[in-house]
C-alpha cells in the first residue's frame, strides 16, 4: 500500500477507478443512465475541477503570496522555478475545465439562458425566477474569475516568473498585477461559492 501511495500517478489512477465504480453504481439507480445521470456526472466533474481550481487559488493567497517575502533570497528560486509554474499549470487548466463544465451542466439542465440573463429571459417573476438570478450571479462571478486567470493572472505570472523575457521592473509589475487579480478572485470566490452551494440546496 505504501508503494502505491508513494506514486502520485498511481494514487490518482486508483482514486479515479474507484470513483468510476461508484458512478457506475449510480447508473443502476432509480434514474437509470439517462439525462439525470449525465447531469450528475457533469456536476461531479464541475465540482472536481472547481475544488482543484479554488484550492490552488487559496494556496497561492493563503500561503505562497504571504510567505514569499519571508523566504531567504537564495531559496526563492525553488518556488519560482519549480513549484509556482507547476501549480499555475493545474490552476489555469482547472479554471477552464470548471467554467466549461459549469456551462455544460447549466445547458444540460435547461437553464443556461435564464442564468446568463439573471432570470430576465422571457420575463422575470419575483419569487419564482430568483433561482436563476442567484445561480446566474454565481456563474457570472465564476466567468469573471476564469477570465482573470487566463487574461491577467497567467500572462503576468509568466513575466514575474521569468518564463518570458523581461527586465526587473517588468517582473515586479507583473508580480503585482498577478497578485491583485488573484486577490480579486479570492474576493469574488466566497459569494460565488455561496450561490453555487445554496442554490442547489434551496432550489434543487
Amino acid at each position: 500500500m505504501s508503494r502505491l501511495l508513494s506514486n502520485f500517478r498511481n494514487t490518482m489512477m486508483l482514486s479515479f477507478a474507484l470513483a468510476l465504480v461508484i458512478i457506475g453504481g449510480y447508473a443502476h439507480g432509480p434514474q437509470g443512465h439517462g439525462a439525470v445521470f449525465l447531469q450528475a456526472v457533469f456536476r461531479w466533474l464541475h465540482v472536481l475541477f472547481g475544488v482543484l481550481w479554488i484550492g490552488l487559488l487559496y494556496y497561492f493567497n493563503f500561503v505562497q503570496i504571504r510567505v514569499m517575502p519571508q523566504i531567504p533570497a537564495e531559496l526563492k528560486p525553488a518556488v519560482s522555478k519549480y513549484i509556482a509554474p507547476e501549480a499555475l499549470f493545474w490552476f489555469r487548466w482547472a479554471a477552464l475545465l470548471t467554467w466549461l463544465m459549469g456551462v455544460v451542466l447549466a445547458f444540460s439542465r435547461g437553464y443556461l439562458l435564464e442564468a446568463a440573463t439573471l432570470g430576465l429571459w422571457q420575463g422575470y417573476t419575483p419569487g419564482v425566477d430568483m433561482q436563476f438570478t442567484f445561480i446566474g450571479t454565481g456563474m457570472w462571478l465564476g466567468t469573471v474569475m476564469f477570465v482573470n486567470v487566463w487574461a491577467f493572472i497567467w500572462p503576468n505570472q509568466k513575466i514575474a516568473l521569468g518564463l518570458v523575457e523581461a527586465d526587473a521592473d517588468a517582473k515586479a509589475k507583473g508580480a503585482r498585477l498577478a497578485m491583485l487579480f488573484s486577490r480579486t478572485n479570492v474576493l469574488l470566490s466566497l459569494p460565488m461559492l455561496a450561490t453555487m452551494a445554496m442554490n442547489q440546496t434551496i432550489f434543487g
